[in-house]
Formats: structure tokens, C-alpha cells, sequence
């Protein structure tokens, strides 16, 4: 396997805007990821008339990647990804997890805001930091990546509450007033209690997946004297967007 220490002219070019990407291989790439949004195989028929291609390209398309082991064909003539992809998922994972790949996104929200940035997501029933980036230079509010956060109190757990099956909302924290999730839904982020950690305060905004469920949350928090929620949504939710193309596989 090559080690990256003689790499080609070509690609050496390719990584300074030099070589233009495959169109072909483009198109035929859009086709796979067109199938992954389908919960059933697809006729031949719907994905020309979903993709604004001709049969016989789509198909020309679609034979190349059975040939490379991606696609398959089900004896009722449609169309659907082969476990393959199941296995590049799982690989992507294995070489960088959520909180390597988020770091560079919430660096930038941290430099912007001045203030701590944490992603967190639910862990057994339990909000828990996977990356954090602390701001050089003010008062920190000590919390790693791993620690885990009041459920009910905190402004990430009461953002990855809101976007549950209520019942199971209900059963994680049946002390929590629905409307105070309700209320998360309807203004797409969450301020924290200030009652789980004194002279703290925090704003949170939801991060969706692919699959357009809630993945994440993305927080600010700081000492409640520079707490300022209203300069905080705006930076948050743009980063949240980032994030979202992130977990993708979108530039962010």
C-alpha cells in the first residue's frame, strides 16, 4: 500500500486545482447517494425521472456500480445499495470519530464568540461532551470531553430532549415541563436552567444528520456575567449547518 511519500505529478496537481474532477464519476457518485436517501429500492423508471437523466444513462450508471459492488439488483428488477456501504460507514467512523472531525467547526465558533463551544449527544439517557474548545486568555468553565451534563437543566439536554419520541422525552425526564421542550422546538434553541451549575449559563441549538433527526447538540456556555444568548443563536446555528454537512459528508 502506498505511503503517501511518492505521489504522483498528477496528483500533486490535483490537490493544488490543477486536475479537474471526473464528470462521469461525479454523476455516477450523485446516483449512489441519491439511492442512500431511499428507505426501499427504486425502479430504474423513478430514479430517471428523480435525477433528470435519460434510462439508459441512469442505467449505463447504475451498471458500473454493480460492477464495483455497490449497487444490486433485486429479482423484482429495482434497485438498492449492497451491505458495502455498511462497511465504508463503519470505516469512516474508525478512522475519525464525531468529535475529530467537528473540532475544526467549533474552533472557529469559540474564536468568533470568545466563548466555550461543546458538542454534546445522548449517551444512555445522559447528555455527555464528545469535543469541547475552551477560549485562551478568560475565565474558563471547567468541563472535558467525556463529562456528562443535567439532562433536565442543562441548555444541550433540554435540546436533545426536544427532538425525541415524546414518550421517550417523558420517561428521560418526567420532571421537565413539556412546553419547556415544546418552546425549544418551536425557537430552534434552548437556554439553560442556571440552576444545575451556579454562575453558569449556557444557550444550545440542535444539530440534525442525514437522516433529518437530532445528532447533536452544539452549545455556548460561559460565567453569567458575559452571558449573552442574543449574539450567540446566529454564530450557532451557522456552525450547526456546518456540522449538519459534516455528518453528510458535504463541505462544510
Amino acid at each position: 500500500m502506498p505511503d503517501g511519500t511518492d505521489i504522483p505529478e498528477e496528483a500533486e496537481a490535483a490537490s493544488e486545482g490543477g486536475v479537474r474532477p471526473l464528470a462521469s464519476a461525479l454523476k455516477t457518485l450523485a446516483l449512489l447517494d441519491h439511492l442512500s436517501h431511499s428507505r426501499r429500492p427504486v425502479r430504474l423508471s423513478v430514479l430517471s425521472r428523480e435525477l433528470g437523466a435519460g434510462r439508459a444513462t441512469i442505467y449505463q450508471r447504475l451498471v458500473t456500480l454493480m460492477a464495483a459492488g455497490w449497487v444490486e439488483q433485486t429479482p423484482e428488477g429495482q434497485f438498492r445499495l449492497t451491505l458495502r456501504a455498511a462497511r465504508l460507514s463503519q470505516a469512516a467512523t474508525e478512522q475519525a470519530g464525531l468529535g475529530d472531525r467537528t473540532l475544526s467547526v467549533l474552533e472557529t465558533l469559540c474564536a468568533a464568540t470568545g466563548e466555550a463551544a461543546s458538542l454534546a449527544v445522548l449517551e444512555d439517557g445522559v447528555p455527555r461532551i464528545v469535543q469541547r474548545v475552551e477560549p485562551s486568555g478568560v475565565l474558563r468553565v471547567e468541563m472535558r470531553v467525556g463529562a456528562a451534563m443535567d439532562l433536565e437543566g442543562s441548555a444541550s439536554g433540554r435540546v436533545l430532549l426536544a427532538y425525541l419520541d415524546p414518550a421517550k422525552a417523558r420517561r428521560l425526564a418526567p420532571g421537565l415541563d413539556p412546553a419547556v421542550l415544546e418552546e425549544v422546538r418551536q425557537s430552534g434553541h434552548s437556554i439553560s436552567s442556571g440552576q444545575t451549575m451556579e454562575g453558569i449559563r449556557a444557550a444550545a441549538v440542535p444539530v440534525f444528520g442525514h437522516d433529518g433527526a437530532c445528532a447533536a447538540a452544539l452549545s455556548l456556555v460561559a460565567p453569567a456575567h458575559r452571558f449573552a444568548p442574543d449574539g450567540w443563536i446566529k454564530p450557532l446555528c451557522a456552525a450547526a449547518r456546518r456540522l449538519r454537512a459534516i455528518m453528510e459528508g458535504r463541505p462544510a
